[in-house]
């Protein structure tokens, strides 16, 4: 019976051995394997067993990509500027036997190494170019930082820049600067947006000039060219006149008396100076002969006063 008992005991002390010394290893993870205190292997995902009280498991590894969020850190810029910026990193562990063995604390090493890294980058970069150089900053960091933990076992992916804090004096000084360049902008605007509308006004004015001029034109033309017509239309009409007389045999005589209808007319005008053609100057000649004839004969048959015609 005594024996029966040790059998047991002995077969659930094994028992007992064989499934806590089973390991499972899950995804994304991986366990370093001691035996008597030496790297032995690195088990990856999957069922393993360890021998018990010889291997040991020195570490659990966690292949997903971590993210450390530092706290700010300062820094000095070219231009002896003190800022405070805080970085974020991302990285994966690719070896898990180096990054077990390779540094006694990694998170801490990638914090300093990270905070150096950046007061490197930034004592060769102003204040402005800091601002405005987040990319170059960022793939900086990655580079160094990725080159220095290779032989920890450790992945850097990428380093984002995420608050880059200048001190209030600074800020308020930027702050005014931009006050001031918006108004600049805005009173560059108002002034090219004032000249624009006095050149559109200088435009309309001009075009209004000229289609003005171009009207005034246009209508002396017409003016004109209604008086030539009126012109032509009179010595058309004077033509036809002429030619219904002579085509009605009209003598000298007639024409003579047309002559003197005219004569009669123009005298009757505004004129101040007449000028008397020679045929109705030769008219008037005859016409005091046949006076001085009368006047004769008057005298001679009767004593009628002489009197002058004029």
């Amino acid at each position: 019976m005594f024996s029966s008992i040790i059998v047991i005991i002995i077969i659930i002390i094994v028992i007992l051995l064989i499934v806590t010394n089973i390991r499972i290893v899950p995804q994304a993870n991986a366990f370093v394997i001691e035996r008597l205190g030496t790297y032995m292997q690195t088990w990856q995902t999957g069922l393993h067993f360890k021998i018990p009280l010889i291997d040991k498991v020195a570490r659990k590894v966690s292949l997903k990509e971590h993210v450390i969020d530092f706290p700010p850190q300062p820094v000095i810029t070219k231009d002896n500027v003190t800022i405070e910026i805080d970085t974020v990193v991302y990285f994966q562990v690719t070896d898990p036997k180096l990054f077990t063995y390779g540094v006694e604390n990694p998170m801490a090493a990638i914090e300093n190494l990270s905070a150096t890294t950046l007061r490197n980058i930034i004592g060769e970069l102003e204040l402005d170019e800091t601002l405005t150089s987040r990319e170059l900053i960022n793939s900086k960091i990655t580079l160094v930082l990725d080159e220095a933990t290779d032989a920890w076992g450790i992945k850097i992916n990428r380093v984002e820049v995420k608050n880059i804090n200048p001190p209030r004096d600074i800020q308020a000084a930027m702050e005014k600067q931009m006050r001031a360049e918006r108004e600049k902008r805005e009173a560059i605007l108002q002034a090219e947006g004032e000249k624009r509308s006095a050149v559109l006004i200088a435009e309309g004015n001009k075009e209004a000039l000229i289609l003005e001029a171009e009207a005034e034109k246009e209508a002396a033309i017409r003016r004109a060219e209604g008086e030539a017509q009126a012109i032509l239309k009179v010595q058309e009409a004077t033509a036809r006149g002429i030619h219904m007389i002579a085509q009605a045999g009209a003598t000298k005589e007639v024409l003579t008396l047309k002559g003197l209808e005219a004569f009669e007319k123009a005298a009757d005008g505004q004129s101040t100076k007449i000028i008397i053609p020679s045929e109705i100057q030769g008219l008037a000649g005859l016409a005091s002969s046949l006076t001085e004839i009368a006047k004769e004969d008057t005298g001679s048959g009767s004593s009628v006063p002489e009197q002058t015609a004029e």
